[in-house]
């Protein structure tokens, strides 16, 4: 996940003035998804294989 993602879903969840839309790609283009009155549906792709828990513990709790 990209970090700038995460750093504007941060902001809006605190309810900052100021939202990083502009620090990232992506953010910038999902950035009327994100902003408004829209709702997103995030999925999350997790992996049963011992070896992927530390990512699909990361992931989980990115989704929550």
């Amino acid at each position: 996940m990209s970090r700038h993602l995460s750093d504007v879903i941060y902001a809006l969840v605190q309810g900052e003035r100021h939202v990083p839309y502009r620090d990232g790609k992506l953010t910038r283009l999902l950035q009327d998804t994100l902003g408004g009155n829209s709702r997103a549906v995030m999925v999350a792709h997790v992996s049963p294989v011992s070896c992927d828990y530390d990512e699909t513990v990361s992931t989980l709790r990115f989704a929550l």
